[in-house]
């Protein structure tokens, strides 16, 4: 029997912490972007006592790894850093990017019906990155599993950063493209502005989850760090970043 993994995120306003064991998945989340360092590890230790397994029966740990807030991807690598060192777990980071991608692909899934036909899917996703930046990154549903077109950056919402990267790919119309994230909230109009193809917005998908970092670590879109290892994924040049006020 495979171990089981545990995730952690606290990359956005979500914090969330799942792990599968026994055939159920266990998951804690909660959109509080001010209080991830007060709530990770009670959620960690509700989803393990749930589960009804200690830190030394996992196989290995998931860690979102960014980008995101520059705070909560800073909390969630140094707790995966701690519990990676307490047992001697690998650590899997995932962008969270990726994550929200998955996230959307398991919500249409749902939507459309496990036995319905899938059509060809991709998602543009896209985190708000304060600044009046996003993060971004353009991913591929392939057999369920969200797979990188392009890699996580970071731009302002007017240089259209997905019509590039959509027009490369020469998209039938058959395809379905879905908007997910938070920065489809406040830069929906300059994000979709040109863009080949019709996109669905997804209301549903603005915020990734650590099930669906399970999901992908579980399907090999990471490879298995030390905690000495693991980096957060900021994107963003950390050196020019100014907190501004009321804002982690």
């Amino acid at each position: 029997m495979t171990k089981p993994l545990l995730a952690i995120d606290t990359s956005t306003e979500n914090c969330s912490a799942a792990v599968y064991a026994n055939e159920q998945l266990y998951q804690c989340v909660a959109e509080s972007p001010r209080e991830h360092s007060q709530r990770l590890l009670p959620f960690v230790d509700d989803v393990m006592h749930k589960a009804g397994i200690e830190l030394s029966q996992l196989g290995g740990l998931v860690v979102g790894c960014g980008p995101g807030s520059f705070t909560g991807v800073r909390i969630g690598v140094s707790v995966g850093q701690g519990l990676a060192f307490s047992g001697n777990l690998a650590i899997y980071p995932i962008p969270s990017l990726q994550a929200l991608a998955q996230k959307c692909i398991r919500l249409n899934a749902a939507a459309s019906g496990t036995d319905a036909q899938q059509p060809p899917e991709l998602i543009l996703a896209a985190i708000d990155a304060r600044m009046n930046e996003v993060y971004y990154a353009v991913y591929e549903n392939v057999n369920g599993i969200a797979v990188a077109i392009t890699e996580p950056a970071v731009t302002r919402p007017e240089e259209n950063p997905f019509k590039a990267a959509l027009a490369a790919l020469n998209i039938s119309d058959s395809v379905r493209v879905t908007a997910a994230g938070t920065g489809w909230d406040n830069y929906s109009d300059l994000l979709a502005k040109d863009l080949p193809v019709t996109v669905n917005l997804s209301h549903s998908c603005r915020l990734p989850e650590a099930q669906d970092m399970l999901t992908l670590a579980q399907a090999g879109q990471s490879k298995a760090v030390s905690a000495e290892q693991l980096e957060p994924l900021y994107v963003r040049n950390e050196v020019t970043w100014k907190k501004l006020p009321g804002r982690n």
